[in-house]
């Protein structure tokens, strides 16, 4: 079972709170493990602004906004790009299929900065990480559903739509499966302050 490119919907009542009504796209999976970045919350507080100018980039006037993310609990001071799959790195891109791209290195912010980027990106500080068996272990109890990635949720829709319209390829709404859905994810990265981001 391969499921990169997949989209992951956190279950009611998973046990984990770093991911209550999360969606996460996964960008490898495989018999080593899998990674994916969370893309339905904010990282209250951050811009792409603010990343740019600790990270010495300069934006021209064609220089596109880039919402920043909250990607996931691993290594939460690292940058991560998920994109189109019109743009590749100088040999840093993972390609997860035609459609998508990630990469992790300055040089896309750089483009992106100076109006060159891909199409479309979505910027995430920290990761969502799986050992080997791990995630199959997590399916296998029914705490992910499981749906096919479209660029549109993730790329043009705001975040807080994500995890309805992720459901809605599914045919149902959050809210049947748990009474307590609705509560906005409010989390921020070290208090709204911008921590010191690392791209490789």
């Amino acid at each position: 079972m391969n499921l990169s490119g997949k989209l992951l919907i956190a279950m009611p009542g998973m046990g984990d709170p770093r991911f209550e009504y999360s969606v996460v796209f996964l960008c490898a999976h495989s018999e080593d493990g899998a990674m994916g970045l969370i893309v339905n919350k904010p990282a209250g507080g951050l811009t792409f602004d603010r990343l740019a100018e600790q990270l010495g980039i300069e934006r021209s006037d064609r220089s596109r906004e880039i919402r920043v993310h909250f990607g996931g609990p691993v290594e939460n001071a690292r940058g991560f790009v998920l994109h189109s799959g019109d743009y590749a790195g100088t040999g840093s891109t993972l390609k997860v299929d035609d459609r998508f791209g990630m990469t992790a290195t300055v040089d896309i912010l750089e483009a992106i900065a100076a109006g060159r980027g891909p199409a479309a990106s979505l910027l995430a500080l920290g990761y969502a990480g799986w050992d080997a068996g791990q995630l199959e272990n997590e399916l296998a109890q029914n705490s992910w559903l499981t749906v096919p990635a479209k660029a549109e949720i993730l790329f043009d829709l705001p975040p807080e739509e994500r995890l309805p319209a992720a459901m809605q390829k599914l045919g149902i709404s959050f809210t049947q499966l748990s009474d307590v859905a609705g509560h906005a994810w409010a989390g921020q990265l070290v208090d709204g302050h911008c921590p010191r981001v690392r791209f490789r």
